[in-house]
């Protein structure tokens, strides 16, 4: 947030950056990132999980660096850079984590898998 920002208990509109687009939302002050990217934008790879930073489902890139969307307030969010698994890939191509996964089976029940390759 910005220094002496005042926010009302409702929604407001913010601008976010995602995969490499802005996107307008509303989001209320404690709304987290996660809620904004699934049930606004409908960008399901980040899971909620363990709600609490634990478990790496939710992990999306702010600025280039894996960061719990379930702990990320989307206001906070901000200004900064998104990436979540459904931008990592470059159209057909798959980024070489995602490669990795696919060559050596390295998945599982498939809930967690964003998670890891975004981490």
């Amino acid at each position: 947030m910005q220094d002496n920002e005042v926010l009302g208990p409702g929604p407001i509109p913010i601008d976010l950056t995602i995969n490499g687009q802005r996107v307008p939302v509303q989001a209320e002050p404690a709304t987290t990132l996660v809620d904004i990217l699934r049930n606004q934008l409908g960008l399901t790879g980040a899971k909620i999980g363990c709600d609490r930073g634990a478990c790496s489902a939710c992990t999306v890139w702010l600025d280039g660096q894996p960061a719990s969307s379930c702990m990320t307030l989307a206001l906070d969010a901000r200004g900064r850079s998104i990436t979540t698994i459904e931008g990592l890939a470059d159209g057909d191509r798959l980024h070489p984590v995602q490669q990795a996964f696919v060559e050596h089976d390295a998945l599982q029940c498939g809930f967690c898998t964003p998670g890891m390759v975004m981490s």
